[in-house]
Parts: structure tokens; sequence; C-alpha cells
């Protein structure tokens, strides 16, 4: 008995000592936008390949993101697909002052099966009567910016309306790509950057830049959580091998 209490004792304070110790390896934790998913998870081995510190991504709609964030989720750095959440977290004073920037443009498209013929995307086109009886996906159309200028786009174009009642939405674009690649939706709008992505879908179209407000992804550092880590990784997002991972993956590269 008494050998089995020394060795219990021994185990308890090798597990105080161990506890004890700096953490070999932090991690950073970056919250990115749903649509990022392919490109950044090339981009961040790449990262790590040339000596940046290990990175945690966590992908989800914008709208998600901001939330849990303001609610005191450990994220590092955060990367939205729309200004819009963004400026709320920073109107919460969850943003690092002097570490947002403007880093990628995208375009929004309209895509359908694999073999589906092509539409163009006017005023008057009458999406409803090719929709037919089948559901255009879209991500949360009041909440996730591919869902918010979808439905902008729709509204500039006259065909909001007619295709409202037709809307199967997502909880974000990802989600919205995969309804139509696994035959649940006859179309659906996201990225082309999302479309690039999957080839079980085909772009039937692209909207009118001037449909809908310009798609731009700002990446800024927490609050409390702006470390050298953190201000390292967005210095390497800025950066010419990021321009060209993110180039290859469909985004338009902004100036800083």
């Amino acid at each position: 008995m008494g050998g089995i209490l020394r060795h219990a004792a021994w185990l308890v304070l090798m597990l105080m000592l161990t506890l004890a110790l700096p953490a070999s390896a932090a991690r950073l934790t970056v919250f990115a936008a749903a649509s990022l998913k392919t490109a950044l998870d090339e981009a961040v081995p790449a990262y790590a390949a040339q000596g940046g510190e290990k990175v945690t991504l966590s992908y989800a709609g914008s709208s998600v993101l901001a939330r849990q964030i303001a609610q005191g989720a450990p994220a590092d750095v955060f990367i939205s697909a729309n200004p819009r959440w963004m400026d709320w977290l920073e109107g919460e004073g969850r943003i690092e002052t002097g570490t947002r920037a403007n880093i990628l443009g995208n375009r929004l498209v309209l895509i359908g099966p694999a073999d589906a013929a092509s539409l163009t995307i006017t005023p008057g086109m009458d999406l409803a009567d090719r929709l037919g009886d089948g559901w255009l996906a879209m991500a949360l159309v009041d909440a996730v910016p591919a869902g918010i200028y979808g439905k902008a786009a729709l509204q500039s174009l006259g065909e909001w309306q007619a295709v409202a009642d037709k809307v199967a939405q997502a909880d974000n674009v990802r989600a919205a790509l995969m309804l139509v690649a696994l035959g649940e939706a006859a179309m659906g709008v996201v990225y082309a950057t999302d479309a690039a992505a999957e080839d079980g879908v085909a772009v039937l179209g692209m909207f009118p830049t001037d449909s809908h407000p310009p798609i731009i992804y700002p990446a800024a550092a927490i609050r409390g959580r702006a470390g050298p880590d953190a201000r390292a990784f967005l210095s390497y997002l800025h950066g010419a091998e990021a321009a060209t991972i993110f180039q290859r993956h469909g985004f338009a590269v902004l100036p800083q």
C-alpha cells in the first residue's frame, strides 16, 4: 500500500510540474469567413513553413464569428467577408486600433449543376421561371455577407420578390454551395471563389458588380490579443506569397 501511495504522490507531483510549465507551442487562433477556407487552408501551411506561428483556423459565417468574438471567444485575428461585421465588432470595442485593413475582393455568381446551361444575369432575366419548382440556395440573407450581397443584387435586378419564397437559406456560403453540389437546390448564389472550389457545380452567370455593394474582406487583430504573432500573421496576409495563393483561388488582392 505504501508503494502505491508513493507512486500516486509522484504522479501528482509530475502533473503539477507539467501544468506549471509554459506551453511549448502557443497557437494563434484565426476566425475566418467560410468562403476563405480553400485559400487559407493552403496559406496557413505555407506560413508555418517559413517559420510562422502555428495557426488554428475556425470557419463559419462572418456574423456567427463576430458574435462569438463579442462574447469572448478566444480569437486572435478575425477576417470577415464584409466590412459590416468588422464595423460592428469595432463598435463593440473588440478590434485592436491600427490593425484593420481591407485585404481581398470577390465576385458574386449564380451556380447550378455542372451540366446546366448558362444564364445572362440582367434585369428581367426571370430567374423564378428558370428555377421552376427548384430551390435557390443562399447564405442567410439578413446576416451572412454572401446572403446580404446576393439579396441586394437580386433586389437591384428586380428579381427578389419573385424568388424570395424559393430561397433555401444556409448558415454560410459553403453550406449553400453544397446544397447545389448535392442536388438539393437547383441553383445558388455564392462567391466566384466558392464555385471554383467545387467541381460539382458550374457558374451560370456573374452578377454585375454594380448590382450590389463591393465585396470586401477586412482583417484585424482582436483587442487584447494583438501580440507579435497576430501582427506577424496579418503582415503575412498582406505579403506576396499570400497574394499569390489568394489570386490562385480567385480572390482579388486589394492594394494596401
